[in-house]
């Protein structure tokens, strides 16, 4: 397969970012010659060290661009010669920004930014990161499974700038590609929480809610559910969307399986790892008292929305369409711990 992909470049864009650089891994282990960009050229070590954490040791097929989502510079260097984009970068954050346009904006124009460059560059494929928020979160009929025909409404009410931003740069892709995409193709993939093995030192921002769940210091946890996806998952989700005639002008829901309550996840790391993390606490915390925190913390106020947010989804047409094989929610919770271990993030006893 290696030698079938060395004459096909792929761009990746956010290479430091999480599931930007386990996109680039994989790519490279297939044989793919790959572009990333990244914001400061600094960045190029630290990309290349994580790669390197993911057994990669060949970088002559790899090459940076400095690029950034709100300016123009440079993205016609970046889209040289690929035939493929993979758009992973976005802004996140799990804190609400004072201003949600600090948000929006970078993720709206970079959006338009990025397709106008491939279509300009020659592109065949975009395939785009989106995420469940642009999906599900006006889904409130709980007699019927959530599935990528559902879409989010951008108003709302207590929808997170970050989500807000996604469902929003996504219906831009969308119309984009309608009204001046020419003959290149979009594919957009829609992951829920994002888990699995982190290749270097900075927590992706799901990570900090396991932290706290493994290092003891949430000591009543709040019953808010997760739907869950590796990131390896995640990253082959993106390379098949990219490669296969069926994802052409099709979105794809990335959730490894069933949803999982915070509660239920902390009671499964401590049957698993609680002779390593001995300070799980399983105590769940009421809903009335989490909004009653809301009004003095910010982080419980970023939390109220999703209590009672249905989440069941539907994986099936990655599944069917694409034959994704994703893990199970254990195996990306277990790698997640582990990996929080291995980069010095949490000390075991």
């Amino acid at each position: 397969m290696a030698q079938s992909n060395e004459n096909t470049k792929v761009l990746v864009t956010g290479g430091t970012g999480f599931v930007g650089v386990h996109c680039i891994q994989q790519l490279l282990q297939q044989g793919y010659r790959v572009h990333t960009t990244i914001r400061s050229m600094k960045r190029s070590g630290d990309v290349i060290e994580m790669l390197r954490n993911g057994g990669i040791s060949d970088f002559g097929t790899l090459k940076f661009i400095e690029a950034d989502l709100t300016d123009d510079t440079n993205w016609d260097n970046a889209v040289e010669g690929c035939q493929y984009v993979l758009h992973v970068a976005s802004p996140i954050g799990l804190t609400a920004p004072k201003d949600e346009n600090e948000m929006i904006k970078p993720a709206l124009e970079g959006t338009l930014r990025v397709l106008k460059a491939a279509r300009d560059g020659g592109v065949k494929r975009v395939v785009m990161t989106s995420n469940f928020g642009a999906v599900g979160y006006s889904h409130n009929d709980t007699s019927k499974v959530i599935t990528e025909e559902s879409w989010t409404n951008p108003n709302e009410k207590g929808l997170s700038a970050y989500n807000k931003s996604k469902v929003l740069a996504e219906k831009a892709a969308w119309d984009f590609m309608q009204q001046q995409g020419g003959n290149m193709e979009l594919s957009v993939i829609n992951p829920v929480g994002i888990f699995g093995p982190a290749l270097g030192p900075e927590l992706s921002s799901g990570f900090q809610l396991l932290k706290q769940i493994l290092d003891g210091s949430m000591k009543r946890i709040p019953k808010m559910t997760l739907g869950i996806a590796d990131v390896r998952d995640v990253a082959d989700l993106h390379i098949r969307a990219m490669i296969s005639p069926e994802a052409k002008g099709q979105r794809f829901l990335a959730i490894s399986g069933e949803i999982m309550t915070l509660p239920q996840i902390a009671s499964f790391f401590k049957s698993e790892l609680g002779d390593q993390f001995t300070h799980i606490s399983t105590k769940t915390m009421p809903n009335w008292i989490v909004r009653i925190a809301a009004l003095f913390n910010a982080r419980a106020k970023s939390v109220v929305p999703q209590l009672g947010r249905y989440r069941v989804a539907s994986n099936e047409k990655a599944k069917k369409l694409l034959d994704w094989k994703p893990r199970t929610n254990q195996e990306a919770l277990v790698a997640t711990a582990l990996s929080m271990v291995q980069f010095g993030q949490i000390k075991t006893e």
